[in-house]
């Protein structure tokens, strides 16, 4: 109802504004196929902007622009906004966001188990080159070298986790949840979106169900919402959904999964029963949506694999156990065999992978293992030779406990599944970044650089998985309305002038997970708050992109 309330208002607004064409505006895009974002049907028109915003939209003729951009033939759509983004750092080390911007995305959501603030407290290390301590500090650093993407994020679990405790596992005392519940509501009106979490490794893994709790009822007052990797996507998903759900509906808050699969082979073709359950909440009245992006691989760490206990006390404290010969044999046979009846549950990637074929491994900070990056795990394994475990052990070791890492744990039928879901929408998992420069790095997912056209050029044009006009909507209006971001996601006059054109005979992804270096091609211009910011595919290197702020925010 609310789109089709969105829809009958923008109708009405439009034969409005397409009378009112006499003046000038800075922008006009001509004679493309209009795709509004709220699953209307598309129709063949123009859009006005004027000082960032749409001015008008529909049949403009004698309309006046400093600069017309022909449209014939393409696609017009609002600009994508990517709900799921890693892009907190990188975009302070390149703020053009090539391998987002050249995919339509206008608009970047960050924050998972981690976010960029707050920094300090019992944290060891400051990642990056960090310069803040708050979001408050976080925005204004992005907001002076300038962004082309619009941005937002999350408060993050593990980050209000570390900051109050470190890297310690066990229950938090009354006084260390009351310090979390005011980074929270510090976070929120600071402009942060909601809380959000990654549960399926520590420091996440040791946050209990309670204290999640906690965190949203402090974030529920400032309009906030829960964002969650569930605690696991294998063995254990049924219950890591109705934890999520438990979740929200104790605090009050609607809840958004992040890429909903089925990690683990051993429940493949069981996506049927899984959305079942998110729809039973969504029939009893609950806010339960969930997010998808369109690959069958995934991607954590190489440390993953370690058992959460391990973690504890950080990197250089996991190393040590790796070394203890003391530790071996748990070590083994917890990972090769899976820890039963865990409280919380453990998402073993091992297990849940089957073999050390299907891991790949993405960067590597040891010059010596620079050879191993796009490598499969079974190939470092036999150029070093020796016990797989051994081996896994001593490329942590060597690599300071880090090494990103694509498991390919799920099945392309069931994500096809989801991603029907009129309830799921698109989001990308990945990093902005480039081909050359400080954030060419490693052999990171494809999903960088291919998301959103793979959504439109596979499962659109060739598979018709999707109609175009629902698969806009995915990527737009949905996460729009997730977000309670309300002047965004839609072509409507009024709105913020973020939008994508691009041929929808000709958009495809060319990221591969052997190659992903590789931008995907059909993107002809990117509008970001009425600027050009990629023109005839090219990036103009304009960066005007601003904070998105959530409902709470006090400026």
């Amino acid at each position: 109802m609310k789109f089709a309330s969105l829809a009958a208002l923008g109708c009405a607004v439009v034969l409005f504004a397409s009378s009112a064409h006499a003046q000038d505006y800075d922008l006009l895009i001509q004679n493309g196929r209009i795709v509004d974002g709220a699953g209307n049907a598309s129709f063949v028109g123009d859009v006005a902007i004027l000082n960032g915003k749409i001015a008008a939209l529909g049949n403009l003729p004698g309309a006046k622009a400093k600069r017309r951009l022909d449209a014939t033939g393409l696609v017009v759509s609002p600009g994508f906004i990517d709900i799921h983004n890693h892009s907190d750092y990188t975009l302070v080390a390149d703020g053009n966001a090539q391998s987002m911007i050249r995919q339509g995305v206008t608009s970047m959501i960050f924050g998972e188990g981690g976010s960029a603030a707050p920094v300090g407290g019992k944290q060891d290390l400051k990642p990056g080159d960090v310069t803040w301590t708050d979001f408050k500090g976080y925005f204004a650093r992005l907001q002076k070298q300038g962004i082309a993407t619009n941005i937002g994020t999350y408060v993050g679990s593990s980050q209000i986790w570390t900051y109050v405790r470190g890297e310690r596992a066990g229950p938090p005392t009354p006084e260390e949840v009351r310090q979390m519940e005011g980074l929270v509501r510090q976070a929120m009106e600071q402009g942060a979106l909601g809380v959000a979490s990654s549960l399926s490794g520590p420091p996440g893994a040791w946050v209990d169900t309670d204290t999640l709790v906690a965190m949203c009822k402090a974030a529920a007052p400032f309009g906030g919402i829960y964002s969650t990797h569930m605690r696991t996507e294998g063995q254990g998903v049924f219950e890591s959904v109705a934890e999520a759900i438990q979740i929200g509906r104790r605090a009050g808050v609607p809840v958004d999964i992040i890429h909903l699969k089925l990690a683990d082979k051993k429940l493949w073709g069981q996506m049927p029963e899984l959305v079942g359950l998110i729809a039973q909440a969504r029939a009893a009245g609950q806010d339960v949506t969930a997010n998808v992006y369109p690959y069958r691989a995934g991607q954590n760490n190489l440390a993953s694999i370690i058992p959460p206990w391990a973690h504890e006390g950080g990197d250089a404290a996991m190393i040590a156990r790796l070394k203890d010969p003391m530790l071996r044999t748990r070590l083994r046979n917890e990972i090769e065999n899976g820890i039963p009846g865990g409280n919380p549950p453990w998402y073993n990637h091992y297990t849940a992978t089957g073999t050390w074929e299907g891991m790949l491994l993405v960067t590597l900070s040891n010059p010596a293992y620079k050879k191993f990056e796009g490598q499969r795990m079974n190939q470092v394994i036999q150029t070093l030779g020796g016990d797989p475990i051994d081996v896994l052990f001593r490329v942590l070791a060597d690599n300071r406990g880090s090494v990103p890492t694509v498991y390919f744990h799920h099945d392309e039928n069931d994500m096809r599944f989801a991603l029907k879901q009129p309830f799921a929408s698109i989001g990308s998992d990945g990093t902005a970044i480039a081909t050359e420069g400080p954030t060419a790095v490693g052999n990171p997912h494809p999903r960088y650089f291919g998301t959103f056209p793979r959504v439109l050029g596979r499962y659109v044009r060739e598979e018709k998985v999707l109609a175009l006009e629902d698969a806009i909507r995915k990527m737009t209006s949905a996460n729009a309305t997730k977000l309670h971001i309300w002047d965004r996601g839609l072509l409507r006059p009024g709105m913020w002038a973020d939008v994508t054109v691009f041929s929808a005979e000709k958009i495809i992804d060319n990221a591969s997970y052997d190659k992903p270096m590789q931008y995907a091609s059909g993107v002809e211009y990117v509008v970001v708050n009425g600027k050009v910011v990629l023109d005839q595919g090219k990036h103009t290197g304009a960066r005007p992109g601003g904070v998105l702020y959530g409902q709470g925010f006090k400026p």
